[in-house]
């Protein structure tokens, strides 16, 4: 199965949202759709990062570094 790590962006505020799916279109759809609490007050959103993964353990400890300082520093370099 392939996984998604993917970073969305709120065109209402700039606020990122980072995640893990197997299904990127859909999940992207359901944020914009208001069924996730945390993303719902922030719509729209737009897709700005993703990367594919085999293996959803790999994908989870990729998703935490984004989610940690390292990686929020390089998300700051990549989407400038």
């Amino acid at each position: 199965m392939i996984y998604y790590v993917y970073v969305i962006s709120s065109e209402k505020d700039n606020r990122l949202f980072k995640g893990l799916t197997n299904d990127l279109q859909k999940k992207i759809a359901q944020h914009n759709m208001g069924e996730h609490k945390e993303t719902k007050e922030h719509r729209p959103w737009v897709l700005v990062y993703s990367k594919v993964f085999t293996s959803r353990v790999k994908a989870k400890e990729y998703e935490n570094y984004l989610k940690a300082e390292e990686g929020m520093e390089f998300l700051k370099n990549k989407l400038k």
